[in-house]
């Protein structure tokens, strides 16, 4: 049997029941080029792969089949213009989760020198992107996972960002005694885990750390547990944005509305999703 060209290898993917990005996306990483260069293999349609890019392409094409994420396979995601490792130790980054991103910078344009923090960071993403469009905030992150907060901070130290990190469970790290006072920010922002506990959808995610995607009976566990801090370390006029479920914009904003916070609203994602929800803790209480 002969060696497969380009086109052929990637067809056969498909035939699996591969999406045509991930087939090319794959089979960039075995040729060893960037995950954007597909006119490449446009180009090069009727090369004839070797026997030992085959056999990577092969096991990458069977991982993915297995629902490994693409980002775990090439070891690598971009978020908001930034090139992420990841791995599974960390969740893969969402584009939709750039929504949260730049809701938080329109959110901070008039904050000289704001002082954010990114709750559950994983893989960095939220903060660093925030920390790259605005050179000048304070920027903390948090997460309860020492395995992602070292992802996290190897991405920082890669991309030359200067973001402080911190172990603990949301706002722990913040609260007396652990500081002298209570730290207070202009923005707090978390992507927090917000699945149902018994979610179906739970055993497709299932290369990813489930401590990062579960949260009790209804996913609102966690969310519950950050409003309720976050009230207690915003500066008067901060605003907490949380992304959630496609379902839970109503019931988030029902908790910050409760909590007290004001302007409370939710943002779509690039799908038209209502999938952040915010709210600003008032300027006087």
């Amino acid at each position: 049997m002969s060696a497969p060209t380009v086109q052929q290898a990637l067809m056969g993917a498909q035939t699996l029941g591969l999406p045509r990005l991930d087939a090319q996306v794959l089979l960039l990483h075995a040729l060893g080029r960037e995950p954007h260069d597909r006119a490449w293999l446009l180009a090069h349609s009727d090369d004839v792969l070797d026997a030992g890019i085959q056999d990577a392409f092969a096991s990458y094409v069977q991982r993915r089949l297995n629902t490994e994420p693409v980002a775990y396979i090439t070891g690598h995601k971009e978020f908001f213009g930034l090139r992420l490792q990841v791995d599974a130790r960390v969740l893969d980054p969402r584009a939709d989760t750039e929504t949260l991103v730049e809701w938080a910078l329109s959110c901070l344009a008039d904050t000289p020198t704001p002082s954010v923090v990114d709750l559950g960071t994983g893989s960095g993403a939220i903060a660093l992107a925030l920390k790259h469009a605005r050179p000048d905030a304070q920027l903390c992150a948090v997460d309860a996972s020492a395995d992602a907060l070292a992802v996290a901070q190897a991405n920082a130290q890669r991309l030359r960002l200067a973001v402080a990190f911190h172990h603990g469970s949301w706002l722990a790290p913040f609260e007396a005694p652990n500081v002298g006072q209570p730290q207070h920010f202009d923005a707090i922002v978390s992507n927090p885990p917000y699945v149902a506990s018994d979610d179906a959808h739970l055993a497709v995610l299932k290369h990813e750390p489930l401590s990062a995607l579960a949260s009790g009976h209804d996913g609102l566990d966690d969310i519950r547990a950050i409003v309720r801090q976050a009230s207690h370390h915003l500066k008067p006029g901060g605003w907490l944005l949380l992304e959630h479920g496609f379902d839970q914009a109503h019931a988030v904003q029902t908790l910050l509305s409760n909590q007290g916070f004001e302007a409370v609203q939710s943002r779509p994602d690039i799908a038209g999703i209502l999938r952040c929800t915010g709210g600003q803790w008032p300027t006087v209480k």
